[in-house]
């Protein structure tokens, strides 16, 4: 029973930050706001869930499995988003020095 309660809570907060950072992609102006947004709620948003999932299994080897995942998207996501940006700062540097020249 409390663990259903536990279980429930985890999925909910989950479904919340996915749905924020649903509404972050659309409504942020620019790219580095709109990998903000998607970024730190999707990483929250899995870790959650998939943190609802262990508590749903108990301790075993496929909560094993689901945290080894976890770590994995914890590692991956920020590191993604960071690789991202960077080439979009290029991009636009890029930009900004080929205006330049031509005014």
């Amino acid at each position: 029973m409390l663990r259903d309660i536990v279980v429930l809570f985890l999925l909910a907060c989950g479904l919340f930050f996915f749905f924020v950072g649903s509404v972050g992609l659309v409504r942020m102006p620019d790219v580095f706001c709109r990998i903000h947004a998607t970024t730190k709620c999707d990483t929250l948003g899995a870790g959650l869930i998939l943190l609802a999932l262990i508590v749903w299994q108990g301790f075993g080897f496929t909560s094993i499995n689901i945290a080894i995942v976890l770590m994995f998207i914890w590692l991956t996501n920020p590191t993604a988003c960071h690789s991202i940006a960077r080439s979009q700062y290029t991009l636009q540097t890029l930009k900004n020095k080929e205006s330049a020249k031509e005014a």
